[in-house]
């Protein structure tokens, strides 16, 4: 009975010391990392940001079909290695993020690491590739939840920059990325901003 009391005196202190808000760190969401599914090394030494954390998020989409089930999003994730190192000569994939639509997110480069995702902010951005074309249709609601965990955690954790500015790929490149019914749902999401 005494040690609940104290522990209820300390959260009360807690909660005053902070002006009555407690922080809590959101729950981190499904990371599938490089080794578990099945990622190549890479050719050469990937650079950190420049801007870490990063200020911008910026959204994309595979153009290619969605998958459903982990086996099948982590044979997607190799094809989409395998096309930007030895097609287009990439050190390594060139998002920081991938979403499936099994709900979980797979790590590329990760966080802190330089992207090669859309140029201009490759070097202060992370690049988060939604797995599916999502011209005509949204994503699975699991593959939008995951996205927005991760974002969530990401500024949580310091990762990305508190008032992170969120942009869909085409706001920063000439694209039609990610897709227009993606591009219209991120324009619901928090910080979104007509202006890149």
């Amino acid at each position: 009975m005494n040690g609940s009391i104290v522990v209820l005196l300390t959260l009360t202190t807690l909660q005053v010391t902070l002006g009555g808000v407690i922080h809590e760190t959101p729950a981190r969401p499904n990371i599938i990392t490089r080794s578990q599914w099945g990622a190549r090394a890479p050719k050469g030494t990937i650079k950190n940001l420049r801007v870490d954390p990063p200020p911008y998020v910026v959204i994309h989409h595979s153009a290619t079909d969605s998958c459903t089930t982990q086996a099948i999003c982590q044979a997607k994730l190799r094809s989409f290695q395998n096309y930007h190192m030895d097609v287009k000569g990439w050190l390594d994939i060139g998002y920081q993020f991938v979403v499936g639509g099994d709900g979980n997110v797979y790590e590329g480069r990760g966080w802190g690491k330089h992207g090669a995702h859309s140029q201009l902010y490759n070097s202060k951005s992370i690049g988060i590739c939604l797995i599916g074309n999502f011209v005509d249709h949204e994503p699975h609601a699991a593959a939008i939840n995951a996205t927005m965990k991760l974002i969530e955690y990401g500024v949580s954790i310091g990762k990305i920059k508190e008032d992170y500015t969120l942009l869909g790929h085409r706001q920063t490149a000439s694209t039609t990325c990610p897709g227009d019914k993606l591009y219209e749902l991120i324009q619901t999401w928090p910080h979104w901003s007509a202006t890149a």
